[in-house]
């Protein structure tokens, strides 16, 4: 682990980019919104809010239902816009003089802290520790810590006890956990948790509900920051349908559909690593254990493996822009078998296309 000050990695690339304009009759593997959502119910209780659309959104209810789901009080709950808004609010609305993001993970939070004005120094997680996080590595002084969990792209799940010995007085922890209801069980999350100090959650609806068009998420944290984050939105930031999709989206219903999910979105996972392990030899190495609904490989000419793939119709996600990565690295999202079987023969006539 090392930590490091600067940019040099294009922050604003994301997994969509790999599948606009020319991408968009390839197979998706780049982006990590869970297939074959919104499901019907969903899309039935978003378009019944339709006719409410001339009021101005008023979302008291969505509020109190996510408040409910983590058994909180309303007062530590903030719908925004997308997980997205959340990091620009957190940048803009918080008087921070040191911040520090645990990398590779997710780029848009050390952007946003950059639009915003601040410098940034990064602790970069190595691969030879299989990226896990050693606390000791974040430095003392620092008054904001931004870590993912699971971790985007690493698949990385952090013991909650291992994200949690990060707080310290006088600082800010933001916790992303766009990933965790992809995760049985939820194990490991620390969304609920009010015996953290400085904890902020940050959660995302858009991943497992198909939702990335409508943007919606919420945080969690003490009642103090959530009202120095409203104070810094626009008015009405969440518009009524997606007020509609929060509150629908953790109801009894929902969070059984989800918890079913995590379970087969698991069972994929186990069996795209089981085929892509079988590429050893020629040099691909998987980073596990992964926990979440993608994977990291690394191979050899992964940039030429990459445009072959889009040749064949795949599309998977550049590793390059993730600080802490280099050109050998590729995320895959977990996708149904026969699909993770199309895609391994796919790949198998990619690598050969690359050459030795």
């Amino acid at each position: 682990m090392r930590t490091e000050d600067g940019a040099g990695h294009d922050l604003r690339h994301h997994g969509d980019a790999e599948v606009r304009d020319g991408g968009a009759a390839l197979v998706d593997l780049a982006v990590n919104v869970r297939a074959d959502t919104p499901p019907a119910w969903l899309r039935e209780r978003i378009a019944g809010s339709l006719g409410s659309l001339a009021a101005y959104p008023d979302g008291r209810a969505a509020r109190a239902a996510v408040a409910a789901r983590h058994g909180l009080p309303v007062e530590r709950v903030l719908l925004t816009a997308g997980a997205a808004e959340a990091f620009v609010l957190l940048a803009r609305a918080l008087k921070v003089r040191r911040p520090v993001v645990v990398h590779p993970q997710f780029t848009e939070p050390e952007a946003a802290l950059r639009d915003a004005g601040h410098t940034v120094d990064r602790v970069l997680l190595r691969e030879e520790d299989g990226f896990r996080l050693d606390a000791a590595a974040v430095p003392e002084d620092a008054d904001l810590v931004v870590i993912g969990n699971p971790t985007n792209p690493t698949s990385v799940l952090h013991p909650a006890a291992s994200v949690a010995a990060l707080a310290r007085p006088g600082r800010t922890l933001v916790v992303d956990e766009a990933f965790m209801d992809a995760v049985p069980g939820e194990r490991e999350a620390l969304a609920g948790r009010t015996d953290v100090p400085g904890l902020v959650v940050l959660r995302s609806l858009t991943k497992t509900w198909g939702l990335a068009g409508l943007r919606i998420g919420y945080v969690l944290a003490a009642p103090e920051t959530i009202a120095d984050l409203e104070r810094a939105q626009p008015l009405w930031p969440v518009s009524t349908p997606a007020l509609a999709a929060a509150e629908a989206c953790v109801g009894s219903q929902a969070l059984a559909e989800a918890a079913h999910a995590a379970h087969r979105i698991a069972a994929d996972r186990a069996h795209l690593v089981a085929g892509l392990r079988e590429f050893a030899a020629d040099g691909l190495r998987v980073a596990e254990p992964a926990e979440g609904p993608f994977v990291l490989v690394r191979l050899p000419r992964a940039g030429a493996v990459r445009r072959h793939l889009r040749d064949l119709g795949y599309a998977v996600r550049r590793g390059d822009t993730f600080p802490g990565l280099g050109e050998e690295w590729l995320r895959l999202a977990v996708r149904d078998r026969a699909t993770v079987n199309s895609f391994l023969q796919a790949l198998d006539r990619a690598m050969a296309l690359a050459g030795p």
